[in-house]
């Protein structure tokens, strides 16, 4: 039985890792703070790496070996420095979740794995987040080589979100009414399902790969139109898109990415964002659903939870606001 140790593991991408590596039968241990439920079938161990004796509980010899850690951290490097380096020793392969954040911006369009990146250091503490990011991958790879697999993911959306955007448009289809479309309907979105980016996240690691891969779907697997097509006919509120060129949207003032979540005019940040060449992953097993079921099995868990999402401390409410949204649309 395999063996694997899920640094976090309770929410959004960490619980969609530990889900699946259940469902394959491993034995799993989530290591996280305490602040939420571990999946039920896990083995649960507490410990803050942020504090100075974080990890004890992993270094106490009784907390015995895996084969594989996943690692979704995303703050100080120095977190994943210490962590990597303690279990080196006692793990076979060592998988950190990385982004496409840590590719230097603006770069060009279809930029591979090996495009250039942003400085980091795995001794560093917080400074920003692509810089993290970077030197996460670094201690990563410092500590256990071509056992070091790095995940950068793009854009993640599906059930457990804790970030804020697909749950935001879901909440704002289910009202109905005119909405407002950001265009053009036909813009690319690039993206990854948080339950494809663990399934292959395991498959990659337990085939013992190493090195960055970019894990998110081909360009163009949805676009602006069928992603909010989507949201409308999951959600039955007879949202009534209003498709808006972009820059009426921008002359308003409105802020793409935040109070028009998923969405980024085109241009450098668009070209950047969504457009990862992401050959290597896909030669590599990866393979991503149609939108519709993303968004469809996340309007069914935002239901279950009763309407609303939780989200992260660290991220800030997405969304524009009814009156902004009613203003540009001349209602």
């Amino acid at each position: 039985m395999t063996k694997l140790l899920m640094l976090g593991g309770t929410e959004f991408v960490g619980r969609a890792l530990t889900d699946d590596a259940l469902a394959r039968g491993w034995d799993v241990t989530v290591f996280h703070r305490g602040r939420h439920a571990p999946p039920p079938g896990t083995r649960a161990v507490h410990g803050d790496r942020t504090a100075p004796d974080g990890l004890a509980v992993l270094a106490a010899p009784e907390a015995g070996e895996w084969d594989l850690v996943v690692d979704t951290w995303s703050g100080a490097p120095t977190a994943v420095r210490d962590t990597a380096r303690l279990l080196r020793g006692r793990a076979g392969h060592y998988t950190y979740i990385s982004s496409r954040s840590v590719h230097a911006y603006p770069g060009n369009g279809n930029a591979a794995e090996d495009a250039p990146l942003v400085d980091g250091s795995p001794d560093a503490d917080a400074t920003a987040y692509a810089e993290d990011k970077r030197g996460g991958e670094i201690a990563a790879t410092d500590a256990f080589g071509d056992r070091a697999l790095l995940v950068r993911a793009g854009l993640i959306l599906g059930p457990y979100e804790n970030v804020g955007r697909l749950p935001w448009w879901l909440g704002r289809t289910a009202r109905g009414g005119p909405t407002l479309a950001p265009g053009p309907k036909d813009l690319p979105l690039q993206y990854i399902d948080v339950r494809d980016l663990a399934r292959w996240t395991l498959d990659a690691a337990a085939a013992g790969l190493g090195g960055p891969y970019n894990a998110v779907s081909p360009a163009g697997h949805a676009t602006m139109g069928t992603f909010l097509e989507a949201c409308a006919a999951a959600t039955g509120g007879g949202a009534e898109l209003r498709w808006t060129e972009a820059a009426r949207i921008l002359d308003a003032g409105i802020e793409p990415w935040t109070e028009l979540p998923v969405w980024l005019p085109e241009g450098d940040l668009h070209a950047h964002m969504f457009g990862a060449d992401v050959s290597r992953a896909l030669a590599a097993g990866l393979r991503c659903r149609p939108v519709e079921e993303t968004v469809a099995d996340t309007w069914a868990w935002l239901r279950s939870v009763g309407g609303t999402a939780p989200l992260r401390p660290d991220r800030s409410a997405k969304g524009i606001s009814p009156e902004k949204e009613a203003a540009l649309l001349g209602l």
